[in-house]
């Protein structure tokens, strides 16, 4: 008997109906001798909806606030699955985050788990039930309620399985595992079989939303093993671990793509040794992720800066660059929207000179800008207008030949 958690997200739970499948799916896993441990997700548009009710009261509604309002979705899905359970003829608790010990930041809408007390959850597992957790949530060291940001429910998921040391995580989604691309968008993009964590991580944080990068980070930390695959079809989904089979002919394994990017230029800025780390140290306290960056020397000895942004972030990045004008010293601000990043990955690139050369040749066949780049041992990516953010995935999924079937070897 081992320890199995599995996770349901939003699409997976989102009517009565697909709760009571979702209940069949984890009695199929406590049938097979497992201890279970289930995450799960607000039901379908609960969240949009919620935060739709709180723009009707306030403009700027107050972090904290919406954090105890969003994280009721959650509670109702673990209330309503586990009585599925329990009229199924299985014992069952629900527990919502500071229930299952999950100890998070301070940060309200974008926390960070810090630690899980799993002694309430073990006690109810020795009991024989099976433990329905709400995820995206967690407890603050001031008992105040903190949300894990965009995909928090796979983060607890993947973290619960850390902290029990559970023999596998199964996160179940509405797609049957990882594919090249996302199949909604190009319709021959095939599922991988497996993927690396780095793979995984590097895939999550440039816009494939199959899995959040938080989760894909405890996984590879914790060497947790990780299945990404259907809530509605059995079938083998895709495996993310430390190393995976190379696959053939399979350089880039993905494309990855997100839009709604913004580019900051930053000019005039004194060409010192603390001017960079003085400007990123000041939109980082302000929890603003900075993306892609390029950095050019003028003729007088200042520097511009450009860097690339979430478009939702850009008021607050104005906002705190002009607050902070006088310690940054710069000249003026550019900004640029309408933006999207187009990414190839893969392991095979380290030891394959020329993939950077074939990226951009594909796209400027199709005649396709690219005003940014950023590069690492195992991925390139490229800033695009937004308009032409599926032909540039479309090209690049071609140009690398990713559809077909794919075949460990």
């Amino acid at each position: 008997m081992g320890i199995i958690v599995q996770k349901f997200g939003g699409t997976s739970v989102g009517s009565a109906e697909k709760i009571m499948n979702v209940a069949e799916r984890v009695i199929e896993e406590k049938k097979r001798g497992n201890d279970v441990v289930v995450v799960v997700s607000a039901m379908g548009k609960t969240t949009d909806h919620l935060v739709s009710l709180a723009n009707e009261i306030s403009a700027q509604p107050s972090k904290r606030e919406m954090d105890v309002l969003l994280s009721t979705g959650e509670q109702v899905t673990i209330s309503l699955l586990t009585m599925a359970l329990l009229e199924k003829g299985y014992d069952a608790i629900s527990c919502t985050g500071w229930q299952a010990g999950i100890q998070s930041e301070s940060v309200h809408g974008n926390a960070r788990i810090l630690h899980i007390e799993t002694d309430h959850i073990h006690r109810q597992l020795q009991e024989g039930k099976i433990v329905v957790v709400a995820g995206f949530q967690g407890i603050t060291a001031e008992n105040a309620i903190a949300t894990l940001g965009r995909g928090g429910s796979d983060t607890t998921a993947v973290a619960l399985a850390a902290a029990l040391k559970a023999d596998k995580c199964d996160i179940y989604t509405d797609v049957t595992g990882v594919f090249t691309t996302d199949p909604r968008y190009v319709k021959d993009a095939r599922k991988l079989l497996s993927v690396s964590y780095d793979e995984m991580l590097e895939l999550a944080n440039l816009g494939a939303g199959v899995l959040h990068p938080r989760a894909v980070e405890f996984a590879k930390n914790y060497h947790v093993s990780l299945e990404v695959r259907s809530s509605m079809e059995k079938e083998a989904g895709t495996i993310i671990e430390e190393e995976v089979s190379m696959e053939q002919n399979l350089v880039v394994r993905g494309v990855a793509f997100e839009g709604a990017l913004s580019r900051v230029t930053v000019s005039g800025l004194a060409n010192s040794l603390t001017s960079l780390s003085t400007i990123f140290s000041t939109l980082a306290n302000n929890h603003i992720d900075v993306d892609i960056i390029i950095q050019s020397s003028t003729d007088n000895q200042l520097t511009n800066l450009s860097f690339s942004i979430k478009q939702d972030d850009l008021a607050n990045t104005l906002q705190v660059l002009e607050q902070n004008k006088a310690q940054l010293q710069y000249k003026d601000i550019e900004t640029e929207c309408g933006l999207a990043k187009v990414s190839i990955v893969g392991s095979g690139m380290i030891s394959n000179p020329g993939v950077a050369a074939k990226m951009f040749d594909a796209l400027a066949s199709t005649n396709i800008q690219v005003k940014m780049v950023s590069t690492s041992e195992i991925k390139v990516s490229t800033v695009v207008e937004e308009s032409q953010m599926i032909q540039a995935v479309e090209a690049l999924h071609t140009a690398f030949e990713l559809a077909g079937e794919v075949v460990n070897v």
